[in-house]
């Protein structure tokens, strides 16, 4: 009886004109948003593998032309890029480890009734989400606490995120309290209700906070600017905003570091100003977009935690 009902022509939902054109037109409007969006990595990427003389004229705009590699192969011989590497894979894992870490447990104290003035802390914490010294008297504080040139300079400035201990606290208040409860009966301390009760139960929110965490710590580049004078401690982003600012004399030094073949290549393939942005961009920015799409289901179930009440 259900199969014929489901046949029947008369059973299905009719849709209106007004129906389909607002559903064009949202179709049209987001389709359209997406191009904006993914537009300027896609231009980028098929510039950095097509022809330089035809990028740098501005030629290429839908699809590589001249296609070639040999962008990649020579920012790949520039010295320092691979120290670079490892300082921001470094900084990025341990200082998102230490901010996750800390805004998980300062989240999950300010929750507790049974801590000491546990409000006039936690306005403290937030007030520093709307007020600093500036950049002067933070340069003198880091100079005086030996954090420049020191790789721990990356680190500690980084480990309480006011933004990320609110969100926490938030999602910690939406556990049920009987959690804890059951746990203080049965003779638990506050480390341990932490480790082995709030943590396995937050892990949404402690994955939004570190996706967050890592994307600043990657695409940080103006503490080593302010911090760093030795190159063994710059990061890759600041590699990058070298070669942006000095695109001219890094194609000189590329392309002087290249073999008597290579300074005999076809003007498609010599190195320009623009070449040189388009790779290295590809270059910094590819790791963080392979890592990012792991946490995604985390991170709208996290970051939605505590919008809605009641």
């Amino acid at each position: 009886m259900s199969a014929k009902l489901s046949k029947n022509p008369k059973n299905k939902v009719r849709v209106s004109l007004e129906d389909r054109i607002i559903s064009i037109a949202s179709y049209f409007i987001y389709s359209l948003f997406a191009f904006v969006c993914l537009y300027p990595f896609y231009y980028i990427f098929i510039n950095s593998l097509s022809a330089n003389d035809l990028s740098e004229r501005g030629k290429v705009l839908f699809w590589i032309k001249g296609l070639h590699f040999k962008n990649y192969v020579d920012v790949m011989k520039v010295p320092g890029l691979f120290n670079a590497l490892k300082i921001s894979v470094a900084r990025t894992l341990v200082g998102t480890a230490f901010t996750v870490i800390t805004a998980a447990f300062l989240g999950f104290m300010f929750t507790q009734e049974t801590l000491w003035k546990r409000k006039l802390w936690y306005r403290f914490v937030v007030a520093t989400m709307y007020f600093n010294a500036g950049i002067i008297p933070w340069y003198i504080t880091m100079r005086n606490l030996n954090l420049t040139n020191n790789f721990w300079g990356y680190i500690f400035p980084t480990v309480v995120a006011p933004f990320y201990i609110v969100l926490c606290k938030t999602y910690v208040e939406s556990v049920p309290k009987e959690l804890q409860q059951a746990a203080e009966i049965d003779g638990a301390g506050t480390m341990r209700i932490f480790l082995q009760i709030m943590l396995p139960v937050i892990q949404p929110i402690l994955a939004t906070v570190a996706i967050f965490s890592a994307v600043n710590q990657w695409n940080s580049f103006q503490d080593t600017l302010l911090l760093v004078t030795d190159n063994k401690l710059y990061t890759l982003q600041f590699v990058l905003y070298q070669y942006i600012t000095q695109a001219s004399s890094l194609k000189a030094l590329v392309n002087s570091s290249s073999t008597s073949t290579s300074l005999a290549a076809s003007l498609a393939t010599a190195q320009t100003a623009t070449s040189i942005r388009m790779t290295v961009t590809i270059v910094v920015v590819t790791p963080i977009i392979l890592v990012y799409p792991f946490f995604q289901r985390f991170f709208i179930k996290g970051i939605m935690i505590g919008a809605v009440k009641g």
